[in-house]
């Protein structure tokens, strides 16, 4: 099979993914929801991203894209058929060549909270630490104002629940009070009995699309878009387009201190959006946030007109805010 041929109707699949635990976990998630709706066979392909062989910060490495370039270019050259990226780490232009054919249904997509002692965020004392990578949680913990002391990590799921007080680890050894996780990777791998709090998007609003998967695969391989199909979510993608096309128009990339998150709620008319967004300046020291609600065809739209709503009130120069 070539880069811009279809696959045929009884080859075995090549799943692109990366190698991490969690990474081969949905993606084989993905596999077996593939094999189970089509009959199918689909086989998991490892590539190494930028993401994965470098220790700096995300911000550092360019932010949007690190975990997906090397993944994207192996599909486009046909090594694999198709690949599962968790959502968020998407940037949020379209790729040439390629086609987001399914985004399933989601996880919880709230953040998590592991500390020691099963202690709450309410009740860490000031000067504990935590420990995140994400820009957005940093800035959120920040303008919480519980004099919390945010340190920065990277690592797999088990590299950072290791720098917690009393969960051992290697490494750094545990040297943290707390570290604040996506949930939905923790249920991926199992892992939920170590979150002590599942913490409220009042309090800590969720990255754009944490929780997902997007499955993607080559636009010219009509086979494939269409078995991928049948995996399809459509309350899902509803949901995610919206916070996504908030991300795109405020012209902003995962490693900004970005949050938006959109909820089917019942309308007047039926089912619509209720989305909510944040942007948070990175030392806390302020937060536009705003909501709008609309019908589920119109999400794309939501969220761009939510997004000027929060440029208007000043969104541009809290994102430009040093820490």
């Amino acid at each position: 099979m070539t880069a811009t041929g279809t696959a045929t109707t009884t080859a075995t699949l090549r799943l692109g993914t990366r190698a991490s635990a969690l990474a081969r976990t949905q993606s084989q998630t993905v596999a077996d929801a593939i094999s189970a709706a089509t009959g199918r066979s689909v086989e998991l392909v490892t590539i190494t991203t930028e993401g994965d062989t470098s220790a700096a910060a995300i911000p550092e490495l360019g932010g949007t894209g690190v975990f997906v370039t090397a993944i994207r270019a192996a599909l486009l050259e046909g090594s694999i058929d198709l690949a599962v990226h968790s959502y968020k780490d998407l940037p949020t232009a379209p790729a040439p060549g390629l086609t987001l054919a399914a985004v399933p249904a989601r996880q919880d997509p709230r953040d998590a909270l592991v500390a020691r002692d099963g202690l709450t965020l309410g009740e860490l004392p000031p000067g504990s630490t935590i420990g995140t990578g994400a820009p957005r949680r940093v800035a959120q913990l920040r303008a919480l104002g519980l004099g919390l002391e945010i340190v920065p990590i990277r690592g797999n799921v088990d590299t950072r629940l290791g720098r917690v007080r009393g969960m051992g680890g290697t490494g750094h050894g545990p040297d943290l009070d707390a570290v604040v996780l996506a949930r939905a990777g923790l249920a991926r791998l199992d892992r939920l009995d170590v979150i002590t709090e599942t913490l409220d998007p009042l309090q800590v609003l969720p990255a754009p699309a944490q929780g997902a998967l997007a499955v993607e695969c080559r636009s010219s391989d009509a086979r494939t878009r269409e078995l991928l199909g049948r995996l399809e979510d459509p309350a899902t993608r509803a949901c995610v387009t919206a916070e996504r096309s908030t991300l795109a128009a405020l012209e902003a990339g995962c490693s900004a201190p970005v949050a938006a998150y959109a909820e089917i709620a019942e309308g007047e008319d039926g089912p619509e959006l209720f989305l909510r967004a944040s942007v948070t300046a990175i030392d806390g020291s302020d937060t536009v946030r705003g909501s709008l609600s609309g019908p589920l065809p119109e999400a794309a739209a939501l969220g761009r007109a939510l997004a000027t709503e929060l440029l208007g009130r000043g969104a541009a120069e809290l994102m430009a805010v040093s820490p």
